[in-house]
């Protein structure tokens, strides 16, 4: 029994056997909670994602404009099973853990009812509302999640692996013509759903486009469909960069094609991806507008708008926005990117760089195929509309929400589909803690929207320098598998955008004196702080009391440049945000005030590559929070990880979690200090919630009395069947 109270906690831990810390680095920050991945992220779609999955599909009007039905405020009632009454039902209302226990014994699913509100209006010809019904829906038993990660599907735990797949964004690449040597830049812009577009330069300096992988077209005939119309207006939007004199890009694209309206680009746009239907002014501008500016049918989502502003529009804040869809702007952009990079000046994008990669968790994969569940349920709902409106116009009754959404079938298919057949959900790992607590954190290149096995070829698979803190390097399957599995690394946690970040302490060597960033008392002067009239105030080298900050302040002193210290600020960097930056080692030599010592030390650079270059401590931006930050779980459970072989760590790391649990645990003679944590967060460990004394004891259940007055009763698993058949008590 664990008590989460860090004093008692240290003594829990140290039950039986008095451990000792042989660690030379202090602990600067506790590692987070280590299935925090999957429940923040289902959390975020109970609360978020279904939300916007109903605001995608309301309102859903039928094809005459004459009704209006919207879906809204989707909410989930107490967790309940279907179970016979009595009280033991009554209680799993209220307490989930108990509804758990009786779905593993009764074979069932652990979830709660899923409601939404629907209004319907039905709108005269001259669009007023004539009526308004309001109904409360019963869409169905969604499955839940329960307080250790997983969810209970017909009375066996199962695990949603995380993701990682290509951000929606731009890349940029580049070719390089065998008979002249020079690079031909090429780019994809990939939405999160829509339409691909593809552009590529041939070695007659033409910019061409291909719209969802059908045939080529010179890019000038997209951009006048947009509304870039006139050919100065195409010239000058490139006329900076396009500057080369031996290869004019835009003006070799306008002669390749012969559209001079914005009608005749439309007409010639649709001619090439619709071949076979006739082409009308109106049918080629509903196309346009439903590839790329209906949010319904194109989505760069707030990830992709947020690569899309960094990428192309960084040094131009009026042109970033929040949109999800495309602009006029976006391809300019591209296209000035794409001349850059064929000048010899632009940078291409590394796609296996983890700025590039974003992790796709349990609530967005869920979120993805119920969409198509409620796409399926629009359809039928319109439909429905168009017959029974009319009957019931005729028979003077009111049409009820209630009779158009009669079936929910579609959504609830969607979500047994995605629990019950998906690659991503997979039959929990139960052969001993760590094998639970390692398929929480697993990162999965495989599976729908991803990579596949036989394609994926060795960059893909192998350790790439963002890597660092976010991946473990080391823990991977052998086998085919290898470099496609991955292991979120020990401190690494998820952006709102998706990407993995790890923390870092920042390294302060210059002091805002009104507004200091640390305590300004004991810092030591680099270089003297002088007055504006050029006064020396306090002389380099000095340790600064409260009176030498009197005196600076009195001084009007605005910065101070003082000798580095490693502070306890934790800043989390995602892997772009790295670029640039110069990070110290974690066990980069200290004094007692946290100092930096010595005047120059050996950092990471992480700008175009990887560089380890020697640099002055007043240098250095960041420093590493633990030299365990590197690894995963299981990796870390290894002592001594730094004697030993890297293919042999790997598969140390991997066979720890085959081992077979004991009967009795116990705690390893010479242990990581990682072992704690791992058995607390792999949830075979029984922790209280509130500190307190223990009231009683049984075979199957603990009682406490916490320290604020409340009493409450913990049960144990006894010998329940494991996932794999053995016993777990």
């Amino acid at each position: 029994m664990l008590v989460h109270d860090p004093a008692v906690m240290q003594v829990a831990s140290n039950v039986g056997i008095n451990r000792k810390s042989y660690a030379h680095i202090p602990l600067v920050l506790e590692i987070p909670n280590l299935v925090q991945i999957q429940l923040e992220s289902f959390k975020w779609f109970v609360e978020e994602g279904l939300r916007e999955l109903l605001e995608e599909i309301s309102p859903i009007e039928d094809h005459h404009k004459k009704l209006k039905l919207t879906i809204s405020d989707p909410r989930f009632d107490p967790y309940w099973t279907r179970m016979p009454d009595g009280p033991e039902k009554e209680r799993a209302k209220v307490d989930p853990r108990v509804a758990e226990v009786f779905c593993r014994e009764r074979d069932l699913t652990f979830s709660a009812p899923l409601r939404v509100s629907a209004m319907l209006e039905s709108v005269s010809e001259h669009g007023e509302i004539r009526q308004e019904v309001d109904d409360d829906i019963f869409l169905g038993d969604f499955p839940m999640m329960t307080s250790d990660g997983t969810f209970i599907i017909n009375g066996a735990e199962r695990v949603v692996v995380s993701q990682l797949v290509r951000s929606p964004g731009v890349y940029l690449d580049r070719d390089i013509d065998p008979a002249t040597g020079r690079p031909l830049a090429k780019a994809k812009l990939i939405p999160n759903r829509g339409a691909w577009l593809e552009f590529e330069t041939s070695n007659k300096d033409v910019i061409s486009v291909k719209v969802d992988r059908k045939r080529k077209m010179p890019v000038s005939i997209l951009l006048r469909a947009v509304g870039i119309v006139d050919d100065e207006e195409l010239l000058k939007a490139v006329a900076d960069v396009d500057t080369n004199p031996d290869h004019h890009y835009m003006a070799s694209t306008i002669d390749r094609e012969n559209t001079r309206t914005q009608e005749e680009a439309l007409i010639e746009l649709y001619k090439r991806l619709r071949p076979g239907d006739p082409p009308t002014k109106d049918n080629a501008r509903s196309m346009l507008e439903n590839l790329f500016f209906e949010p319904r049918r194109y989505d760069l989502a707030k990830v992709g708008r947020y690569k899309l502003n960094g990428r192309l529009h960084a040094d131009d804040a009026s042109k970033q926005t929040d949109s999800r869809v495309l602009n006029n702007d976006d391809l300019i952009a591209i296209i000035r990117e794409m001349i850059l990079v064929n000048n010899g000046k632009g940078h291409i994008d590394d796609i296996d760089h983890l700025g590039n990669r974003r992790i796709r968790s349990v609530g967005e994969l869920i979120q993805m195929h119920v969409r198509t569940g409620f796409q399926r349920l629009e359809r039928g709902i319109r439909e429905r509309m168009t017959l029974m409106y009319p009957e019931k116009e005729k028979a003077g009754e009111i049409l009820k929400p209630k009779e158009l959404i009669s079936t929910t079938r579609p959504v609830m298919a969607a979500v047994r589909e995605f629990f019950g057949s998906s690659q991503l959900s997979q039959f929990m790992d139960q052969l001993n803690p760590l094998a639970e607590l390692t398929h929480k954190r697993r990162l999965s290149a495989l599976g729908p929207g991803g990579l596949s096995r036989d394609r994926a070829g060795m960059d893909v698979r192998d350790v790439h320098p963002s890597h660092y803190g976010r991946i473990c390097p080391i823990e991977t399957p052998e086998g085919p598998n290898i470099g496609l599995i991955g292991y979120m690394a020990s401190y690494g946690k998820i952006n709102q955008y998706g990407f993995l970040e790890t923390p870092y302490r920042r390294v302060v060597s210059v002091l805002d004196v009104e507004n200091p960033a640390i305590d300004m008392e004991g810092q030591i002067l680099r270089e003297d702080a002088t007055s504006e009239a050029g006064k020396v105030i306090v002389a380099a080298g000095t340790e600064m009391t409260e009176k030498e900050v009197k005196a600076l302040r009195k001084a009007g002193v605005k910065l101070i440049r003082i000798r580095p210290v490693a502070s306890t600020v934790i800043d989390y960097l995602s892997a772009d945000k790295e670029e640039g930056v110069l990070i110290a080692q974690a066990n980069t030599e200290l004094d007692e005030q946290n100092r930096l010592v010595g005047d120059e030390v050996v950092v990471r650079r992480v700008t175009g590559g990887h560089s380890f270059p020697t640099v002055s401590i007043a240098n250095v931006n960041y420093m590493d929070v633990s030299p365990k930050q590197v690894i995963s779980i299981a990796t870390a459970l290894i002592p001594f990880l730094e004697h030993d072989d890297a293919n042999r760590a790997l598969m140390g790391a991997n066979m720890q979690r085959q081992a077979v649990p004991l009967v009795r645990s116990e705690a390893p003679l010479v242990g990581t200090g990682m072992e704690l944590r791992a058995a607390i967060d792999a949830g075979d460990v029984v922790v209280t919630e509130k500190p307190g004394v223990i009231e009683e004891v049984s075979a199957d259940y603990i009682t406490v009395m916490a320290d604020d007055g409340t009493r409450q009763t913990y049960r144990m698993r006894k010998f329940a069947r494991s996932n794999h058949g053995t016993c777990a008590n």
